[in-house]
């Protein structure tokens, strides 16, 4: 599993994932902290890489596209520390992997995760 942090995650993270394994990038750490969410969407899509952010953004540009890549974790918490994103995403990755790889859209709440496979079509 590849991944692709976005800003306002912290820096860090990517670090503490890569520690483990994770073949893990930061926008900061490549020149796109200030990229425009298609532009991280497509370099996720080339890179086969997951988004995780905190923007709701992502899945609706995923929505609108009626794409079927890349896979987007959005995380609903707070103020998660990167120790405690690490953990948090290690955790979702593995009860979570074979949607990451089909293509999903996953967010995740302080009591709850949610799944929505690709394309996000919505229900008529």
């Amino acid at each position: 599993m590849k991944l692709l942090l976005d800003q306002g995650l912290p820096l860090s993270a990517a670090a503490l994932l890569r520690d483990t394994g994770m073949d893990t990038i930061h926008v900061g750490e490549v020149g796109m902290s200030q990229a425009e969410d298609a532009e991280i969407i497509q370099k996720a899509r080339v890179e086969e890489r997951v988004v995780v952010t905190l923007d709701a953004d992502f899945h609706t540009l995923l929505a609108l596209e009626k794409a079927v890549s890349p896979s987007v974790i959005r995380i609903r918490i707070e103020r998660l520390r990167a120790q405690a994103l690490k953990d948090l995403l290690l955790m979702v990755i593995a009860d979570c992997e074979e949607e990451l790889e089909q293509g999903a859209a996953i967010a995740i709440e302080p009591n709850r995760i949610r799944i929505r496979r690709l394309p996000l079509i919505p229900d008529v």
